[in-house]
């Protein structure tokens, strides 16, 4: 699953919940995947070695592979989201960290917070959202449709936890 439950830093601390999006090659699959394009651009110029010709395609092939590289790191800079969600006893925190974009923050009291699932009429299937303090927000819209369905039981579950458990005594 692309998000996992980190454990408190004390007894008392919050629960925090981190999202991202899943990564379908790994950096390790990407140098191995512009070596094999690299090998297989410049294994048909070994015919014209040593002759005008290879200067001309080479240009174009360097481009081929300069282009990809770009691309590629931009879809690692565009994946690179995470989402963060913070419950303690008095306050749920969901912030966003976006890679070109500022950072978006929601708050609300736990005891008035509502997990909402949409199985249509939202941007994407099983659209999830948390709503509390008078706004709507969507928690893990990269994830896949089941793995929402997943996150939406745990969210109420500890929603639940955090909410009959009251504040930690004095």
């Amino acid at each position: 699953m692309p998000y996992e439950w980190l454990p408190p830093e004390t007894p008392d601390g919050p629960k925090v919940l981190h999202l991202w999006p899943y990564r379908s090659l790994p950096r390790r699959g990407f140098v191995v995947f512009i070596g094999i394009t690299c090998g297989l651009l410049f294994l048909p110029l070994i015919a014209v070695l040593g002759s005008p010709i290879l200067w001309g395609l080479l240009p174009f092939l360097v481009g081929v592979v300069a282009l990809t590289w770009v691309m590629i790191e931009r879809s690692y800079k565009d994946g690179s989201i995470l989402e963060e969600l913070r419950l303690t006893h008095d306050e749920v925190t969901l912030t966003r960290h976006n890679p070109r974009a500022p950072r978006q923050n929601w708050s609300a009291n736990p005891y008035w917070v509502s997990v909402e699932m949409h199985p249509r009429g939202g941007p994407v299937e099983q659209y999830l959202t948390l709503r509390g303090s008078g706004r709507e927000v969507e928690i893990g819209a990269f994830l896949t449709p089941d793995e929402r369905l997943t996150l939406r039981d745990e969210l109420q579950q500890e929603l639940f936890a955090v909410k009959t458990q009251g504040p930690p005594a004095l």
